[in-house]
């Protein structure tokens, strides 16, 4: 009975790496289409406050294995993160303009909503354990012209949150 058990166990976490890989799989390919310049604003909540212009470029590089993400406030760059497969994970590591460098995996996709949610693995770089650094990432992909970013941001156990919300630059509308 216990190699029955055993077997249906080994057969159950297949399965889940599979359909676990497919999604990022699936997920990475939509990241992808997201290539070109993008135009919107950002809003800051929370601990920090403010708003402005954010645009973002998307490309892909590294033979199709890599989408960057730069995003620039009033024409100065900001931040960028890079979005890679690793096994069945989807990846991001953000370069953020904290200094930092977070590295995030994606632990919720559901492409049918049209959202991916990154949690934090952990960060480099950082000065101290309660130093400001993103710690998660929530990506909702609108329509095929509009998506929005909320950067998840925690600074000396306080939290703020950033909207970015961007719109296809050079695509008609949906």
């Amino acid at each position: 009975m216990s190699r029955i058990f055993a077997t249906a166990v080994l057969l159950a976490l297949t399965v889940t790496h599979v359909t676990r890989a497919q999604d990022a799989a699936a997920a990475f390919s939509t990241l992808k289409a997201l290539a070109g310049d993008w135009q919107g604003t950002y809003e800051w909540t929370g601990e920090r406050s403010g708003f402005g212009v954010m645009n973002a470029t998307y490309y892909v590089t590294a033979n199709g294995t890599a989408l960057v993400e730069n995003l620039t406030a009033g024409g100065v760059p900001s931040m960028t993160s890079v979005y890679h497969l690793d096994g069945a994970d989807l990846r991001m590591t953000h370069y953020c303009g904290a200094g930092n460098q977070p590295r995030l995996k994606a632990g919720r996709v559901d492409l049918e909503r049209g959202t991916i949610d990154f949690d934090f693995v952990d960060v480099t770089n950082l000065p101290s354990p309660d130093g400001p650094h993103v710690h998660g990432v929530e990506m909702r992909l609108i329509d095929r012209n509009h998506l929005t970013l909320v950067f998840l941001f925690r600074a000396n156990g306080r939290e703020s949150r950033e909207r970015i919300a961007l719109q296809h630059a050079e695509r008609p509308p949906a």
